[in-house]
């Protein structure tokens, strides 16, 4: 009996290796080509807790020097993506809902976050 591949966790209808995955190891790792793929890779990060990945991801201006593990227990239930928009050739915002549940208590993580590439490379800014 062979296991059917894993789905994406950023909800994408793709699986892991095909969609995040491919951007968190192998030759794509940190080439997100959109500020929304960076942000669905990030979110998978999130949920498969590669923290390297997420502070590779993160702009040096405001990078912290480390994330913290997850709080045991804590499940990502979906992610969904309202509005994806370039601001300018190098910048764009990603306003998004991400859902987690921990200690039998649901949360949202409403966000609109700013992208920045440079070099080539798309990274996390912030949520002003």
């Amino acid at each position: 009996m062979t296991m059917a591949p894993e789905p994406c966790p950023c909800g994408l209808a793709a699986t892991y290796l095909a969609c995040c995955g491919r951007y968190h190891q192998g030759p794509l790792a940190g080439q997100a080509p959109t500020p929304e793929a960076l942000m669905r890779s990030r979110y998978s990060a999130f949920v498969k807790d590669l923290r390297d990945y997420l502070l590779s991801t993160w702009h040096p201006s405001n990078r912290p020097p480390l994330i913290e593990a997850p709080e045991p227990g804590l499940r990502w239930l979906g992610l969904a993506v309202r509005q994806a928009v370039m601001t300018g050739e190098d910048q764009g915002t990603v306003d998004f809902v991400a859902r987690s549940k921990l200690g039998g208590r649901a949360h949202r993580l409403h966000e609109v976050s700013a992208f920045v590439r440079e070099a080539g490379r798309w990274y996390y800014v912030d949520a002003p």
